[in-house]
């Protein structure tokens, strides 16, 4: 991550008639859902888009500027992010539904999206399990059950490091499993999703049903930030009754000895074994290393190199 060095004076960030809230040095750990990292050299939390282009117009070149969202999935380092985080808030959570597409913003929780739009008998059931709000799911196309992000996206408005709104198409995205392309501090603020039809009723059945098997399989009460790994090859979780586990990350991590491995605080999960939890106390340091020694000794047993689900941002 570029942007200003930590011991250096601090620019000051001048933004015209701000209305949102800027904070500098903000500690970061207790917005992630690991709970770890340390402080951001600003914190934005914008009012609405006209003063996020307002803020993106006035942050100077040297300082790099980090979209942020629920921090479900995302290990802050210890040492802090030298970049101004930009969080999206209320004036980004608004969920509209019209002509068989569904717009929300980029702060609008995955869960409530998937349950508002089955309320209007649209199946993006895919969404509910998923932790983490829009913006994210579109930026690392977030998928379960053997649907995508992509598979329902349409468009998406954004506000680019100049402070220029410009929507992106799935051809400027470029989807491919678990990653897009989008350009250094660009920040997704809505997306429109055209998903197919069902009986509301049925579609609701359908997530609470999800909801239970990722209860009975998932360590949904500890830390965790969701998978840790991706599935090797792109190999996703159908929810099928043949879906093969052969090469699941789950799966190699297991078969490598490692569930419930530990390193201090940080441990994979008894449960689940592609899930890294902070067990109480655990550092960012800890929680990367063990994702690392994992990585290493499933590479060792099985000649297969796991790839980072989790993203993992900051200064050691």
């Amino acid at each position: 991550m570029t942007g200003v060095d930590k011991g250096a004076p601090q620019p000051k960030i001048s933004v015209p008639d701000m209305r949102g809230k800027l904070t500098p040095q903000r500690p970061l750990n207790e917005l992630t859902w690991l709970r770890v990292g340390g402080a951001a050299d600003y914190l934005y939390q914008p009012a609405d888009a006209d003063d996020l282009a307002a803020f993106m117009t006035a942050v100077p070149s040297d300082i790099a500027v980090f979209p942020m969202g629920v921090g479900s999935n995302l290990i802050v380092r210890d040492g802090g992010l030298r970049a101004a985080v930009i969080r999206l808030g209320r004036g980004f959570n608004a969920i509209e539904i019209s002509d068989g597409q569904v717009t929300a913003g980029a702060a609008a929780l995955d869960a409530h999206v998937a349950r508002k739009a089955a309320d209007a008998g649209l199946d993006l059931t895919f969404l509910r399990t998923i932790p983490g709000s829009i913006g994210g799911a579109v930026r690392m196309n977030a998928g379960c059950y053997g649907s995508y992000t992509a598979d329902h996206f349409v468009s998406a408005l954004a506000i680019t490091r100049a402070g220029d709104r410009i929507t992106l198409t799935a051809q400027d995205l470029k989807f491919e499993y678990r990653q897009t392309v989008l350009d250094e501090g660009c920040v997704i603020i809505s997306a429109t999703f055209a998903p197919p039809t069902g009986d509301p009723d049925t579609l609701h059945s359908r997530m609470a049903d999800q909801l239970r098997k990722r209860d009975e399989t998932q360590p949904t009460k500890d830390r965790s930030a969701g998978s840790t790994f991706r599935n090797p090859a792109g190999f996703s979780s159908t929810g099928q009754a043949d879906d093969s586990h052969a090469l699941k990350a789950w799966k190699v991590i297991d078969d490598a000895g490692l569930r419930g491995a530990t390193l201090g605080g940080a441990q994979m999960s008894p449960k689940h074994p592609n899930f890294l939890i902070n067990t109480g106390g655990a550092t960012a340091a800890e929680l990367e290393a063990l994702g690392e020694d994992v990585r290493k000794k499933v590479y060792d047993s099985s000649g297969i190199t796991l790839e980072w689900e989790i993203m993992r941002i900051g200064e050691p």
